[in-house]
C-alpha cells in the first residue's frame, strides 16, 4: 500500500539534497512526519495547502518504512500513517508535481 507526503517545492529540493528529511516544520514540530492514505491526501492537501501551487506528491510502500510506521487516529477519527524516523530518499516510490487548479489541486492519475 501507498502512502504520501505532500511537500512544498524547497522542502522536496532540499531532501533531495540532503537525501533524508526529518520532514516540513509541522511534523519536526509534532515529533513524526504526517503521512495521508490515497482516501486521505486530497482532504490534506485541501486543509493544509489549499492555495499553494508548486507542491510535490511523493509516494512511499508503507510496508517498506517499518516499525517506526504507526496508524494513529487523527482527523475525524481516522487513522494516520505517522513516521517516526527520518525519510531517506531511496525510499521514495515516486514523486510528481501536485499543480492547483481551478477547483483544487490536479492529482496524478490512479492515485485517487
Amino acid at each position: 500500500m501507498l502512502v504520501f507526503k505532500i511537500f512544498r517545492r524547497p522542502e522536496w529540493d532540499a531532501f533531495r539534497a540532503a537525501g533524508e528529511t526529518a520532514g516540513a516544520p509541522v511534523d519536526r514540530a509534532d515529533g513524526f512526519i504526517h503521512f495521508s492514505t490515497a482516501a486521505q491526501v486530497a482532504e490534506t492537501a485541501a486543509k493544509h495547502f489549499a492555495e499553494e501551487s508548486d507542491l510535490v506528491l511523493v509516494a512511499f510502500e508503507a510496508t517498506a518504512l517499518g516499525p517506526s510506521l504507526k496508524w494513529e487516529a487523527s482527523r475525524g477519527g481516522a487513522l494516520f500513517p505517522h513516521l517516526y524516523r527520518p525519510l531517506t530518499l531511496a525510499e521514495v516510490v515516486w514523486d510528481k508535481s501536485l499543480p492547483l487548479g481551478a477547483t483544487g489541486h490536479i492529482f496524478p492519475e490512479g492515485v485517487l
